[in-house]
Formats: C-alpha cells, structure tokens, sequence
C-alpha cells in the first residue's frame, strides 16, 4: 500500500472535498435566491369554538370506545 502523502493523492482528495463543499454551497444560493416569501399572513385558530368543543369531546368518546373494544377479558384463566 503507497502512502498518500507521498504519492500525491492528498491534493486528488482535497480537491474532492472542496467541490463538493463549493457544490453544496451552490444549491443553497440557488434554493434561497428563487424563493421570494414576502409577506405571510397570520393565522389564528379560536379555540372557544362550540363546534371545536364538540369535535374534542368526540374525540375523547372515541378513544374511551377505542380502548374499550381493543381489549377484552377472558372468560377464564389458563
């Protein structure tokens, strides 16, 4: 086996990792140049809601339903 740093290959790698670094770079000027966001609206959720107070307690019914029907006891022991 030949020593990198003899032989030269130590340039071959840096040059690698550089290009790839340089491309890298590259793609993250190309996202960030082409998306122009320059106003974005706010949103807010009301959360006092009658109909969002129904569908959280309908919510909870299920679950209790779901846990009811997922599990059942045997009849008897082994």
């Amino acid at each position: 086996m030949q020593n990198p740093f003899e032989t030269g290959h130590i340039k071959n790698y840096i040059l690698l990792y550089a290009s790839v670094v340089v491309i890298m770079i590259l793609f993250f000027i190309a996202s960030t140049l082409f998306n122009d966001v320059k106003h974005m609206n706010k949103k807010s959720f009301d959360n006092n809601n009658s109909k969002f107070k129904e569908m959280q307690k309908e919510k909870k019914l299920d679950k209790e339903n779901n846990r009811n029907d997922k599990f059942k006891l045997l009849n008897s022991s082994y």
